[in-house]
């Protein structure tokens, strides 16, 4: 899925640690290196969030997790990495330090820096090889916010650049490369235009961090969730759009609303004020809690937004593409004679009902994917769809035969029941990987379909020729299951 197969984080905190789990569930191996005695269990609590997270997140199935080790210097971290990524402290002299120790055994490979204020420019200062390194600047939390910024300096080879921005799409992120290095990159200047104005609000007694909090959640940052600054702006705008707008606001602009460029005194007494209405606001949450409903909330965000698919919901449309096509490994071949193998799972424990088994709609969920498997296998991938033809499920029959339990290994063998022009009948058996018993079954009528004109319409090769190979192959002489076709006994 991804060009690359090893990366190493230098700096396991918090950003740190994000990258490992993005890195890591997405297939590729990771090596950490922090001096930290507490960095492993850390980075196994923020990855143990991320995983929950994005198995929620993702209707496609992630592809078989890269390992995470931790090395005992930043020699053996770098060795083999094709892409390592610094997130220490923003410290510039720190950061120099450790760059220098990177290059002295990887001179040439890419260094993205967590940096969120730092040009590249400094950050390049004495290094050994100034175009291996440039900003990429991510967002907390790194496993589920897209967004990287990618910010070059002169010094930076247009190669390393280039890899970046091939790399982190399929990891599901949104490379935006900065046009001119500046501090603070775009983002962070906005945070902190609005971190600047919070701090005087809360100082002159005006809102509290809670109030201020609700101001955003409540909203403009439900708006900026998904259009963001302008386009925002030109829908306020009315009909006569941006130009508008301008015309009516900008007078505001000469007002005294804002405070952006005076910065209250960091005093003692301010400090002790915002952190005492903080731990009124959030402080019954653990901070591992608090991530884990922020996780809910963004997950939803995003699900939200890739209905559409419209802003950062568009770039989890095209990662979920991508990771279902990977998954389901197009065309591959398989001993016909038997049931295909093409789908394996495991019960997540948000599957899991108040009766301690998995819950009923995902069953559908599994032998959903298992479906798209065979359809992948046969033929039926973007380009197909793309001359506007699918497959659609128009009926299906789920029997639960087995209770299953949180954490279960879910293997899923596929059976071709018979096929004609415009229809395809497959039966899947839900089997516990390691046992081999028999869990579910699902079996399945699909139609082929144009998408355009909403209609049943023959299959298009290849899909014909490669039903044909399977059934020919021996799924023709197979046996029907005893209990395809059967329909629900009478009481």
């Amino acid at each position: 899925m991804t060009n690359f197969s090893k990366a190493a984080i230098i700096g396991g905190g918090v950003i740190g640690g994000g990258w490992a789990a993005r890195f890591a569930l997405n297939g590729i191996d990771v090596a950490v290196f922090d001096p930290d005695p507490e960095a492993p269990r850390k980075i196994g609590e923020v990855y143990a969030n991320a995983e929950r997270a994005l198995r929620v997140l993702c209707v496609a199935p992630l592809p078989k997790p890269g390992t995470i080790t931790y090395a005992d210097s930043i020699a053996e971290a770098v060795e083999g990495a094709q892409w390592i990524q610094e997130s220490v402290s923003e410290v510039l002299a720190l950061k120099h330090k450790v760059f220098a120790e990177i290059q002295a055994s990887a001179p040439d490979t890419l260094i993205g820096s967590s940096t969120s204020g730092f040009k590249p420019s400094e950050l390049q200062e004495g290094a050994v090889n100034s175009g291996s390194i440039l900003v990429a600047h991510p967002f907390n939390p790194v496993y589920l916010l897209p967004l990287v910024e990618l910010v070059p300096s002169p010094a930076t080879s247009p190669e390393t650049l280039a890899f970046a921005e091939a790399v982190l799409p399929p990891l599901g992120m949104k490379p935006l490369v900065v046009r001119k290095e500046i501090d603070a990159h775009i983002a962070d200047r906005f945070l902190e235009a609005v971190w600047r104005e919070a701090l005087w609000l809360v100082k002159d007694g005006i809102a509290t961090t809670e109030e201020i909090d609700d101001a955003i959640r409540f909203g403009f940052g439900l708006r900026w969730a998904q259009m963001g600054l302008f386009e925002t702006y030109r829908v306020a705008g009315g009909e006569a759009g941006m130009k508008h707008f301008m015309a009516q606001f900008g007078p505001c602009l000469t007002f005294p609303w804002t405070k952006l460029m005076d910065v209250p005194e960091f005093t003692d007494e301010l400090v002790d004020l915002i952190a005492g209405q903080s731990d009124a606001q959030s402080g019954h949450h653990s901070i591992r809690e608090l991530e884990r409903i922020r996780d809910d909330n963004l997950v939803g965000i995003l699900q939200a937004l890739k209905v559409k698919p419209w802003g950062a919901g568009e770039t989890l449309a095209a990662y979920e593409k991508q990771l279902r096509e990977a998954s389901f490994g197009g065309t591959v071949e398989h001993d016909a004679s038997k049931p295909l193998p093409l789908h394996t799972a495991r019960v997540l424990p948000e599957w899991v009902d108040y009766n301690g088994h998995m819950t009923e709609f995902r069953y559908l969920h599994v032998f959903g994917d298992a479906t798209d498997a065979f359809l992948t296998n046969i033929g039926m991938d973007s380009a197909y769809m793309a001359r506007e033809r699918s497959i659609y499920t128009v009926e299906s029959h789920i029997r639960h035969v087995q209770e299953v339990a949180a954490g279960k290994p879910l293997a899923l063998e596929t059976q071709l029941l018979g096929y004609d022009e415009k229809r395809v009948r497959l039966c899947h058996i839900m089997r516990e990987a390691e046992t081999g018993e028999v869990l579910a079954t699902g079996e399945h009528m699909m139609l082929s379909v144009d998408t355009k004109a909403g209609r049943a319409t023959p299959l298009e090769e290849p899909v014909p020729a490669r039903l044909a190979a399977i059934w020919e192959g021996g799924h023709k002489d197979l046996p029907a299951p005893d209990f395809a076709g059967r329909a629900i006994r009478e009481i």
